[in-house]
């Protein structure tokens, strides 16, 4: 017995929602958070992925964002030339204790390493 879904109501449709991951090839890189005694390092591998299509900033919420675009070109079974697109963007609430002036980013061997400064307000006491 197969069902006419239209007579019996589009409510009983099962409910498929698509999230923006799942509309647009969505890259998940792995990432190491590091904290020092003077720094924060926070690495991220982006196999494939060029320096000029990665952005830093810090949002005036005080937020690190990291975004990048991963582009790959194929040719099809016609000999066309075909593009694909896969992002990737990640908010990074920062602690309070930050330089944020001194907050730096490198890329090198797909590897994007984002040093954040710590600023210090008290005095270290040395235990003897």
């Amino acid at each position: 017995m197969t069902q006419d879904w239209f007579k019996i109501g589009m409510s009983s449709l099962p409910m498929i929602k698509l999230t923006d991951d799942q509309e647009q090839k969505c890259l998940h890189p792995l990432s190491f958070l590091r904290e020092y005694e003077s720094k924060w390092v926070i690495e991220f591998d982006l196999p494939l992925v060029e320096k000029k299509d990665i952005n830093v900033y810090l949002d005036e919420e005080g937020i690190l964002v990291v975004e990048a675009k991963l582009r790959e070109t194929y040719v099809d079974s016609r000999g066309d030339q075909n593009s694909e697109y896969e992002y990737f963007k990640k908010g990074i609430v920062l602690p309070k204790n930050i330089n944020a002036k001194n907050i730096s980013a490198r890329f090198s061997n797909s590897i994007l390493t984002i040093t954040v400064p710590k600023l210090y307000k008290g005095t270290k006491i040395q235990i003897q």
